[in-house]
């Protein structure tokens, strides 16, 4: 879709100081997330406490974050009175922040279990399925990025296709964990690092479906 489907309305809109704030923000939450799970990926497979506990430590960043465009996006809601195109896309950011949250704590998630010393127990293959997975987790994000930065929604179908393989890799690593051979609380950290990546694709798909409706409108 080009800029210019949508309509001059919304295009004026995001030219105005106040949004431009909101939008460089809301970018700002993208990449502090991103940049979060790439780490907590990098920790778990190296076992590295010092790269862990730092972002663990950061995860208040995004925290701080998230209340700062949440207070910022109900200041503008509760002080003009905007018209629906800016109501609109005042409430599709209401609702995309707390995705961005959750996937923060997903990722902050992940950086504990490293501190777990789980990763001497990860057979090459549980290591692979984890790189993998934290690839591809990495890849939704950046795609779901640039179509919030772009005012696009391009990516969703490669964004829900990516999602399908992170399940899918969910799948595989539940059942080597379920071949046995490792102690069990092992086994339930790892299935739930599993479960942690596949919900960060979740969130990362529901993100590109509010794109979509913000965008395409």
């Amino acid at each position: 879709m080009n800029n210019s489907d949508r309509g001059p309305y919304l295009n004026k809109l995001l030219e105005t100081n106040e949004f431009q704030s909101i939008e460089t923000l809301v970018i700002q939450l993208f990449g502090l997330v991103g940049g979060h799970l790439s780490g907590a990926t990098e920790a778990l497979l190296s076992g590295d406490h010092h790269i862990a506990r730092d972002l663990i430590r950061r995860d208040s960043m995004v925290d701080e974050l998230y209340k700062n465009i949440q207070r910022f996006s109900y200041e503008v809601l509760l002080t003009t009175v905007p018209e629906e195109s800016a109501m609109r896309y005042l409430i599709s950011i209401l609702r995309i922040i707390p995705e961005l949250e959750r996937s923060g704590d997903l990722a902050e998630h992940i950086a504990r279990r490293a501190l777990q010393n789980v990763t001497a127990e990860l057979t090459p293959r549980m290591r692979g399925i984890i790189a993998q997975m934290g690839e591809i987790g990495l890849k939704m994000w950046m795609l779901t990025a640039d179509d919030f930065a772009d005012h696009e929604c391009t990516h969703q179908s490669t964004v829900e296709s990516l999602d399908d393989e992170l399940d899918d890799l969910q799948v595989a690593l539940v059942a080597e964990l379920a071949s046995g051979g490792l102690p069990i609380p092992v086994t339930i950290e790892l299935a739930l690092i599993a479960r942690f990546y596949e919900r960060f694709g979740d969130h990362a798909v529901n993100l590109g479906r509010t794109l979509r409706e913000l965008w395409m409108k």
